[in-house]
């Protein structure tokens, strides 16, 4: 699947099993939640915290894809086409970062 066909597929859904968006500042809190719930996993999972009784079960994929899910919301909501977004991202990084991280001894 194209980052294209995710955000039709997610605009599909919406409307039709979803019967609307939330609003763009509703998804916004959402999102953040979402991203929350995928920190505590990866705290429990790689970090010293464990799992409480009432959190095992949850994969780490999907909290992801709840994350993506929203953000390609958002990005349906404001008119933001996440192909060239990213697209523009790369070269943005390329040319900014081109030498800084073969240049950092931390790495």
């Amino acid at each position: 699947m194209t980052i294209a066909q995710a955000q039709q597929q997610v605009d599909e859904w919406i409307k039709t099993v979803g019967v609307r968006y939330f609003s763009e500042l509703t998804n916004m809190a959402i999102l953040t939640e979402e991203v929350g719930e995928l920190a505590r996993i990866m705290a429990r999972t790689y970090g010293d915290q464990s799992f409480k009784k009432t959190e095992e079960g949850r994969e780490l994929g999907d909290e992801m894809a709840d994350v993506l899910w929203v953000l390609i919301c958002l990005a349906n909501q404001t008119g933001v086409d996440l192909t060239k977004a990213l697209e523009k991202n790369f070269e943005k990084k390329t040319s900014r970062d081109a030498d800084r991280h073969r240049q950092n001894e931390k790495l």
